[in-house]
């Protein structure tokens, strides 16, 4: 409490420290998020609104926008954590939302990305656990990922950072592309065609609950594959970034039990190109009463984007943080 209380004296200070450099002109600010069917997209749309303060807007203090004055966020639709990492490598976007073992691997330019380095992803903040759903039709079944070889699978779009982790747990279990029937589909796209029957399996992950999965739960129905506690931890062994979770029973209607998955953590990554004065207020803005309110009352996996938990796992993953993010926190106590 004594942080946010902090956090939230600090919103006036805002306005006086970068008011008058930002307030002139505006400043557009594009947030990559995710398909409109996912988690990425509503949680970039109430971060962008958040962090603006678009000109002539009402003071903060006089119940207007909280944000930095003159910056307006836009959230844009996209395929994702790849091409959100990519875009804001190479300046076609300010910021993105981006799960963690994809940052870290074309931070790093490892795994997929060998050779690839993206030098210029710096983190704000740790958001929130994504869990991975692997959803299959009403009524059906299946021991583990081994069982979803020659079957329709939906391996989720290019350019998310699912596919890459989906693609390295199936071949965990001996399926590849060569052995089964890959469909690269958004969410939505995902849920229409296992309602069809033209899938027998698809994955995604995100923040619960997922608005195309509740659509589905209620329409035709699904189950939700529930791992077993040691093929959660060979996933981790794999992707260190995935730890064990649990999807609650009841999130979605028909799934009246608890399921064990791996989750990863979605961040807020900026480049390393933004001044440090901007990345300073943005965070600060991120981290106000005010964008605490709208996170609260916008998607379910907005209240557990808080303070307390911006820096969980930060310094394991060999991301820096954006200098105006680390001095943030440095001035928060939060950093040593």
């Amino acid at each position: 409490m004594r942080t946010l209380a902090r956090i939230a004296g600090a919103a006036v200070a805002l306005t006086m420290i970068v008011g008058p450099a930002l307030a002139q002109s505006p400043t557009f600010f594009r947030i990559g998020t995710g398909g409109a069917g996912g988690t990425y997209f509503p949680i970039g749309g109430t971060i962008a609104n958040g962090i603006s303060a678009p000109p002539g807007a009402r003071p903060c203090d006089k119940g207007g926008q909280c944000g930095v004055p003159g910056l307006i966020a836009i959230a844009q639709s996209t395929t994702a954590s790849v091409f959100n990492n990519a875009a804001v490598q190479n300046g076609e976007l300010e910021a993105g939302l981006a799960a963690a073992d994809v940052t870290r691997s074309m931070y790093l330019g490892s795994g997929k990305f060998d050779g690839k380095p993206h030098p210029k992803l710096r983190i704000v903040a740790n958001l929130y656990p994504e869990d991975l759903h692997l959803v299959l039709p009403k009524g059906e079944s299946i021991n583990n990922l081994g069982d979803l070889a020659d079957k329709r699978v939906g391996i989720a779009q290019a350019g998310s950072g699912t596919q890459v982790a989906v693609l390295q747990m199936l071949e965990a279990w001996g399926v590849t592309r060569d052995n089964m029937d890959e469909a690269e589909l958004n969410n939505s796209q995902s849920a229409e065609r296992l309602a069809d029957g033209q899938l027998d399996a698809y994955f995604y992950a995100a923040g619960w609950p997922v608005a195309a999965m509740v659509q589905l739960a209620s329409t035709k129905g699904m189950e939700l594959h529930s791992f077993t506690e040691a093929d959660v931890l060979k996933i981790n062994e794999i992707i260190p970034a995935y730890i064990p979770s649990q999807i609650p029973a009841g999130v979605y209607e028909g799934i009246d039990y608890v399921v064990r998955t791996p989750a990863v953590s979605a961040l807020l990554v900026v480049s390393s190109d933004l001044e440090e004065e901007l990345v300073y207020g943005i965070t600060q803005a991120l981290w106000n009463s005010n964008t605490r309110k709208l996170l609260d009352n916008g998607h379910a996996k907005g209240k557990l984007i808080t303070a307390e938990t911006a820096l969980d796992g930060v310094d394991t993953l060999g991301v820096p943080l954006h200098p105006g993010a680390e001095r943030f926190y440095r001035e928060q106590g939060m950093i040593q």
